[in-house]
């Protein structure tokens, strides 16, 4: 298959798509940090230059204006534009045409916008000592069934949380740069599970 992983810098995501023998494309603003087949680029220019290419689109769009997490903060997002873009740029992925798509965002105001995800996952059902609530919604692709459920820590809390439950990384210049990393386990799942 063709696969673009749209928004994605880390090229996780896309090298188990190419170890499956598929050709998987990157592409973010950034610089991969997986050398291999990446687009250092506006994702937008990609789709217009290449319709009806794609096999497959994974699309992780940026979350900052969309997130429950900086829900403080919407008025101000509403009132200059940046939810509204936001919401524009992901609603670009759920209306292209590809027969397969996927769109990675963690909990926000899409569900309402536009419509509950069709799945929801957690980086702990396969296989990653996290916790990160993330929504699928999907296209032509079947849920990610879990690959490894790892029971929750004697302590109460998984290795990224603290005690209260909250995520270990304070502010900094690239906590959302890391935040945003897909995890090995969900992105084996994703290439194995939709590449049949």
């Amino acid at each position: 298959m063709k696969v673009l992983i749209a928004c994605e810098y880390s090229g996780i995501v896309r090298e188990e798509f190419n170890k499956l023998g598929h050709a998987a494309w990157s592409c973010d603003l950034l610089p991969t940090e997986i050398a291999g087949w990446h687009w250092q680029m506006d994702v937008e220019r990609v789709l217009n230059e290449t319709q009806r290419y794609w096999d497959m689109i994974i699309a992780f769009p940026p979350c900052t204006d969309l997130a429950v997490s900086g829900a403080k903060w919407f008025k101000e997002k509403r009132k200059d534009g940046r939810q509204q873009k936001a919401i524009d740029f992901f609603m670009m992925f759920a209306n292209y045409d590809c027969p397969k798509i996927a769109i990675e965002n963690p909990v926000g105001i899409m569900s309402t916008i536009w419509r509950k995800p069709d799945q929801i996952i957690q980086p702990y059902e396969f296989g990653e000592p996290e916790s990160k609530k993330t929504c699928l919604w999907l296209k032509g692709l079947p849920k990610l069934i879990p690959t490894n459920i790892l029971e929750k820590p004697a302590n109460g809390y998984w290795s990224n949380q603290t005690p209260s439950g909250q995520n270990k990384l304070g502010p900094s210049d690239n906590r959302a740069k890391i935040r945003s990393k897909t995890y090995l386990g969900i992105a084996k799942a994703m290439a194995e599970q939709w590449s049949t």
